[in-house]
């Protein structure tokens, strides 16, 4: 039986000579088996022993009848305590895996009541690798191609790595077993497509994937449990066109950078999107911002050098259908009174068109019958910085207003009269 974690191993006599104990763990592999005894027939007493990385032959201390007390109190944690009789030592345990400290605090207590070995997992005496001891590495960056690993695997303690430079031209299947894995930076590279097993990578809060080939982003990566998760995602300098809808899917994103792409409309419901506080899409095709981008809440907002449209909200773009047919009534209704739905209830096209309903300037839905105009906004009304939309100094941009009757539209053109004769 085998235990990875740290270890602090305390001295109770120390305290009698006026003497302290060095106060913190190591990194150590500790191990429960029996002591071999050549040239005799019986089995030797069970040991406890310890392996540093200064001590890899190991210190060993019997077992049997040898246990004053397993404090396990904190376990949960990954942390317990054996006190030994003889000699008076306390061997605190930390930062153990939960599962594998409570099957080795078990087989302490069996070996300590003289169990036969049998239902005890006990292994053999051996001084520990190094690779054992050494601490779980967390971070590994690789920037030249020939640094990077062909035959060996990834370690899997990785919580953050840094592949650029390598020129991959997809994303490495075995990137995709770290579990542990937080930061996930790709950038200048080659990759073309995205795999959608990434969404696997439970612990994901940041993916950069600036300077790549990318021309789609998966819309099963915004289903996955990434939504949970990622709260930082970096795709400038791209091949984008377009960005499903479902991007909006990522509640927790704090930090969206889409600069250097060829994007000529951002997701819809961006405004659904009420974490994030650093947007950044400069260097685009953006004729116009979406309507829901009113809604939002940042710190910082960037779209310089965008080709945006010359607003003109006398010139409305007319899709409204007098008298309304029954399915856009029924439609409305549906959202109005947030009718729960769902493709058991109706047909899956109707889910899809209610999932993009647009939002009227009165605050309710519309679908396919509506008035679409373009009228001026003040990003200061949606972010605390803003960068200057272009270099004469503006801070303002065009966004898209729908409208689901000739009245909404008709008492935004009198406020909109009245504010221009102003």
């Amino acid at each position: 039986m085998k235990l990875q974690c740290e270890v602090e191993v305390i001295n109770r006599m120390l305290p009698t000579f006026g003497m302290r104990n060095r106060g913190r763990g190591t990194r150590a592999v500790l191990s429960v088996g029996r002591q071999e005894e050549k040239g005799s027939g019986q089995r030797g007493p069970i040991y406890l022993m310890i392996c540093t990385i200064k001590d890899k032959a190991g210190s060993r201390y019997k077992l049997q009848e040898n246990i004053e007390n397993l404090f396990s109190k904190f376990i949960s944690e990954g942390k317990a305590t054996i006190r030994l009789r003889e000699p008076a030592l306390d061997i605190c345990l930390s930062k153990a895996d939960v599962s594998n400290l409570k099957n080795f605090i078990s087989a302490v207590s069996l070996a300590h009541k003289g169990t036969d070995a049998s239902p005890v997992p006990l292994s053999r005496l051996t001084p520990a690798k190094t690779s054992e001891i050494e601490k779980p590495r967390a971070k590994m960056i690789i920037t030249c191609k020939k640094d990077y690993p062909l035959t060996k695997s990834f370690p899997y303690s990785l919580e953050h790595l840094q592949v650029s430079f390598c020129k991959l031209a997809r994303v490495d299947m075995r990137m995709l077993c770290l579990k542990r894995l937080q930061k996930l930076d790709l950038s200048s590279n080659h990759i073309k497509k995205l795999p959608k097993t990434i969404g696997d990578l439970v612990c994901l809060q940041e993916l950069i994937l600036h300077n790549n080939f990318l021309e789609t982003f998966e819309v099963e990566l915004c289903n996955s449990t990434l939504r949970n998760s990622l709260k930082s995602l970096d795709l400038s300098e791209n091949k984008l066109k377009a960005l499903p809808f479902q991007l909006c899917n990522f509640r927790e994103l704090v930090s969206l950078k889409l600069d250097g792409n060829e994007l000529v409309q951002l997701p819809f419901a961006i405004g659904k999107l009420s974490k994030l506080r650093f947007l950044s899409a400069t260097k685009n095709k953006l004729p116009y911002l979406p309507n829901s981008f009113k809604t939002l809440v940042l710190e910082n907002l960037d779209l310089f050098g965008n080709p945006f449209a010359k607003a003109n909200p006398m010139v409305p773009d007319i899709q409204l259908k007098i008298p309304l047919t029954l399915l856009e009534t029924a439609s409305r209704a549906t959202l109005t009174y947030r009718i729960s739905y769902g493709p058991q209830v109706i047909p899956k096209h109707l889910c899809q068109d209610l999932s993009v309903a647009k939002t009227c300037d009165c605050g309710g839905p519309c679908l396919s019958s509506f008035i679409q105009t373009i009228v001026v906004m003040n990003l200061h009304q949606v972010s605390q910085t803003v960068v200057l939309v272009d270099s004469m100094g503006g801070t303002e941009a065009p966004i898209i207003c729908y409208f689901c009757s000739l009245t909404c539209y008709s008492m935004f053109l009198d406020k909109y009269l009245q504010s221009t004769r102003v």
